[in-house]
């Protein structure tokens, strides 16, 4: 199968997060969702998504080509549903396209390009993610779907006896993964260890929990289900339902709950984040497609921030608060709900955060992974500098 994931409108409702990756770069669960498609499959994947986001996530065209929205997370017989399409044949649900098995297209810029000659109705239940809340308020099922997937068949490494376990059967330790004198209860939800990290001692978990590759659970953190880690992660403090994607750190104490972390960000020490509000009441969240707040229908939602974002020490989030890409928020007082991308300051007033000096940042922290922040890189920051001024009219 030759698998292209594409984004269709459902991208403006997980803003700010898809600013800097396609729909099926989302980590949820344990893995991205094209990791999900991929494992399932056998396959490869790449992607069609918005132009400038392109030379970063290339797509691949064959002869033969099933296209797949990328905010569907995979089941088996949905799978198999797609897997029987006919070539110029679309699966659909209502006014949704699910997917639509195509030749050899040229000049594709948007999956409205792909010629469709007839459609099916799907006999599968399936889910999507189609809000950023949902990336933590599925996470659970998620969780519990990959850890199935990826340990089906293995076995996992030894679990040392200086920890404290309830559910030992329900934990996997991947190769180089080193746990010591943690308290590990898999009685409500799977516990998954990724190669090369650690839980240091001290650690209070709670499954469903995953950690990714190359991260840290450091001592005396307290962390419950449905929480994920990915991978090149430092975390710490308390921690309850929230999702990390990856080469991100909230390494001290503090409250993250009901939250979505994306990549290279960095939460100072005793950051907090409220994910109830003081009336009970359900949480209102900023929407980019409606350019207003909108309703999660939660009572209970946190903190929503895109990548390379930062906080210092100290600093306090309300209830729904949503941060974009490249943002440096510090001093007192909460900061308004909605901090636009590029933006420099807090509670007492924004300024613009300099291009140049965000490129810089944002260098210096692929450096000390090892990894080179390229000319790419550098371009998608210039165009969501450029594209999100308009929301920076302080």
């Amino acid at each position: 199968m030759n698998i292209i994931l594409f984004d269709d409108q459902t991208r403006s409702t997980l803003l700010p997060l898809t600013y800097t990756r396609p729909i099926a770069d989302i980590r949820i669960g344990i893995l991205k969702i094209s990791e999900k498609w991929e494992k399932i499959c056998e396959a490869k994947c790449s992607f069609l998504t918005e132009q400038y986001l392109q030379e970063l996530f290339p797509v691949s065209v064959s002869d033969d080509n099933y296209f797949i929205n990328g905010s569907l997370l995979p089941t088996t017989e949905l799978v198999a549903e797609i897997k029987s399409l006919n070539i110029g044949e679309a699966l659909i649900s209502d006014d949704l396209i699910l997917a639509i098995r195509s030749g050899k297209q040229d000049g594709l810029k948007n999956f409205t390009d792909v010629k469709i000659e007839k459609s099916r109705v799907t006999q599968s239940k399936f889910d999507r993610l189609v809000f950023p809340w949902d990336i933590f308020s599925k996470n659970e099922k998620e969780l519990q779907s990959d850890f199935v997937l990826l340990t089906k068949g293995r076995k996992s490494q030894p679990l040392s006896s200086s920890n404290r376990v309830i559910n030992p059967e329900n934990i996997f330790l991947e190769p180089g993964a080193v746990v010591e004198c943690a308290n590990l209860n898999a009685a409500s939800g799977c516990i998954y260890v990724g190669k090369d990290s650690e839980i240091m001692e001290g650690a209070m978990i709670r499954g469903p929990f995953a950690i990714g590759d190359h991260s840290a659970v450091k001592m005396g953190a307290k962390i419950y289900g449905a929480t994920t880690v990915g991978p090149h992660c430092k975390v710490a403090g308390e921690i309850s339902n929230s999702v990390i994607f990856g080469y991100s750190n909230k390494a001290h104490d503090g409250f993250l709950g009901n939250s979505v972390l994306g990549e290279w960000c960095n939460l100072g020490a005793d950051t907090n984040n409220s994910n109830l509000k003081n009336n009970y009441s359900k949480v209102k969240v900023w929407s980019y497609q409606e350019h207003d707040y909108i309703n999660t229908g939660l009572q209970f939602c946190g903190l929503i921030m895109g990548d390379h974002s930062k906080c210092s020490i100290n600093t306090m989030f309300n209830t729904g608060t949503v941060v974009g890409v490249s943002a440096n928020i510090f001093g007192n007082g909460f900061p308004p709900k909605f901090v636009p991308s590029f933006s420099w300051g807090g509670s007492e007033g924004f300024a613009s955060y300099r291009l140049e000096d965000a490129s810089e940042v944002a260098s210096r922290v692929y450096e000390r992974r090892h990894l080179e922040f390229g000319k790419k890189e550098k371009d998608l920051l210039k165009y969501l500098f450029e594209e999100s001024t308009k929301y920076r009219a302080w």
